[in-house]
């Protein structure tokens, strides 16, 4: 399998926030920048594996600031690590408020995705060609997440 740049998979996805969207204060539900951060990453790896693919965890998702109706919200995801049949998703948000075109970085998450085979078990995908010093970074520091996530998800098999 030929591995496949990180820039071949990345994804721009833009949101406007509608009062559908938002709660009393006029704020973003957390749950709907969730969903929106579960599609772009979902996306981005789709793009890497070819593959139909399922969200398997988020972790380390933080909410830094508020996001306004009315405010538009880019979302930026990113191939970070790559093993068997597995990839991390890096999922950057960033929230702008039109009237003053200020930008603010108002969420990020790692997110993992399990790439599935037409008989609906995971499935191997294309290695990553980590080509920038940031994106060399980022595998790193990814394969440091993914040991500590599969310790966890160890120990919970355990407590049953």
């Amino acid at each position: 399998m030929e591995a496949r740049t990180v820039k071949a998979s990345e994804v721009v996805m833009t949101q406007l926030v509608l009062p559908s969207h938002t709660n009393a204060l006029d704020t973003v539900f957390g749950g709907t920048v969730m969903s929106w951060i579960d599609i772009a990453g979902a996306i981005c790896a789709q793009r890497h594996s070819q593959k139909e693919v399922v969200t398997a965890s988020i972790d380390e998702l933080h909410f830094l600031a508020p996001i306004y109706k009315g405010w538009v919200v880019n979302l930026k995801a990113s191939i970070n690590y790559v093993s068997r049949s597995s990839m991390e998703v890096g999922v950057r948000v960033q929230s702008e408020n039109p009237k003053t075109g200020e930008s603010f970085h108002t969420a990020s998450a790692y997110l993992t995705f399990v790439a599935l085979g037409s008989d609906g078990k995971p499935t191997a995908v294309p290695p990553l060609l980590a080509e920038t010093v940031d994106q060399k970074r980022r595998f790193q520091e990814a394969e440091l997440r993914r040991a500590d996530r599969l310790k966890r998800k160890e120990k919970y098999k355990q407590l049953g």
